[in-house]
């Protein structure tokens, strides 16, 4: 990192910190009890202050990393600075931890950026520091910074793990993915996912080999027609069945099987993946779940993917291969209609977005569900076009991670979509400083709007008198 870029990321990091801890006091302020899931976690974590190690509150659902650490860092510092009575492990003391979380992203995001884009000299300083920067005030996620949810930290330990395996310290990166799952038990998939990256890598270097050896140069300049991708499958079979390179990958990401060997013998002996309540979080092959996450993206990606050159693109490709639109298009109804779940939190709970969203949308008519499937095969070319400067194999372990990790939900939840989201993003080329600048602007403005109407536009229930608030 140069000086300038150094003094640049210091003072951006700086004032979004400062920002942070002015909004930070606004909403304290304002909701300075628990509220929405806080309920659950902040009495939790209080407990664990108190050393109740034992008492488990059975309607969380996450493993108890939040409160572990919010308790490793909270009772220190008390001790150091003399603290006592109800200030430790106060509502706003256990929050501010998450505020912690929201810097320690941001580096990551920059450092993530900074790895990923190293051979691309056409990328500036300023422009790594503008995109950490709006990555770091992403509104699904940044808005929990706020609040007592495991998100801030669930992406901080996904993020660090990405890094160290990135940087080949997979030891490290295995350990960091145990972090993570501890904060939520799906977090397992990017404990996949790194892996799948030294994995990807491997079959990138064969696959290369394999093309020299037939110097048949289109397979690889035709990166996306059907005949390519079956020859890549069959070579990614030959490749796999092999003893010699099952040996080889599995010497190189031993520290990765060993965390999924011990998450599957935790969900043998828990009885499932939820602990605590788990007649709300079922889990269910709900496939348009892919769709939501695509236009989620669409939504907050649409200076990179709602581009008029993207648009001609795409109906050029919609002209070439008409037969193979037309499969997609059937399969995207088929599945729309037999694995569609409307879950009963999303139609009753109308302080989350989501609430409004299906009602506005989807319960208009029952063919809008249908109608909205053109735009989900834009999406989701216009997503795959993106990435087209990966490998193909990476490109296949990301989208195997991405349906891991959205599919099963039942849940409607743009949470849901967070880690899945920054991961597309960090991996994108970038855009014009133009269209950099409009994307950061675009999260300003969403998340001005979100704060001021969760501070704002307060109401209540006709059967409770606690004050009401919309949020993600």
């Amino acid at each position: 990192m140069e000086r300038a870029e150094a003094y640049g990321f210091s003072g951006a990091m700086s004032g979004a910190f400062l920002l942070s801890c002015l909004l930070f006091a606004a909403v304290s302020r304002r909701q300075r009890g628990p509220y929405m899931d806080e309920v659950f976690h902040v009495p939790q974590a209080q407990a664990y202050c108190h050393g109740r190690f034992l008492q488990w509150d059975p309607m969380i659902t996450t493993l108890p990393g939040l409160y572990l650490l919010s308790v490793g860092v909270v009772k220190p510092a008390a001790w150091l600075l003399g603290w006592t009575g109800s200030v430790v492990c106060s509502v706003g003391m256990l929050r501010f931890i998450n505020l912690l979380f929201s810097a320690g992203n941001f580096y990551l995001l920059y450092l993530l950026l900074f790895r990923i884009h190293q051979k691309n000299k056409a990328v500036s300083g300023f422009q790594r520091i503008l995109s950490a920067l709006t990555l770091a005030v992403f509104p699904t996620l940044y808005f929990f910074t706020f609040l007592y949810y495991t998100d801030p930290g669930s992406v901080f330990f996904t993020l660090f793990s990405y890094l160290m395996c990135l940087y080949g310290n997979h030891k490290t990166s295995a350990l960091l993915g145990f972090c993570g799952f501890m904060f939520r038990q799906t977090n397992i998939v990017w404990t996949v996912f790194c892996a799948g990256n030294v994995v990807a890598e491997k079959l990138n270097e064969a696959w290369k080999i394999e093309l020299q050896k037939k110097k048949d140069e289109k397979i690889s300049s035709r990166k996306g027609s059907f005949s390519d991708l079956t020859r890549v499958l069959q070579f990614l079979v030959k490749y796999l069945i092999s003893p010699k390179n099952l040996i080889t990958l599995a010497a190189l990401t031993w520290p990765y099987i060993i965390l999924v060997s011990l998450f599957f013998v935790f969900v043998f002996i828990n009885g499932g993946i939820v602990v605590g309540d788990r007649s709300s979080h079922e889990a269910c092959l709900h496939f348009p779940q892919l769709f939501y996450f695509l236009s989620f993206t669409v939504f907050f990606s649409f200076p990179h993917l709602l581009t008029p050159t993207k648009i001609r693109k795409f109906l050029l490709s919609l002209r070439k291969h008409p037969v193979q639109y037309s499969l997609i298009t059937v399969i995207s109804l088929f599945l729309i209609w037999k694995f569609t779940y409307v879950h009963k939190y999303l139609l009753a709970d109308n302080r989350h977005y989501t609430f409004y969203v299906w009602r506005k949308v989807f319960q208009r008519h029952e063919l809008v569900k249908y109608l909205l499937v053109p735009l989900y095969i834009f999406a989701g070319w216009s997503f795959a076009d993106t990435l087209k400067s990966k490998s193909i194999f990476w490109i296949l372990m990301y989208f195997v991670c991405l349906l891991a990790v959205t599919v099963p939900q039942k849940l409607l939840e743009f949470r849901y979509f967070i880690l899945p989201f920054l991961i597309y993003r960090l991996n994108i080329h970038f855009l014009s400083l133009y269209r950099q600048l409009l994307e950061l602007a675009f999260y300003i403005l969403v998340n001005a709007v979100t704060f001021y109407l969760f501070l704002n536009r307060t109401f209540q229930w006709e059967n409770s008198d606690e004050v009401q608030r919309f949020m993600w």
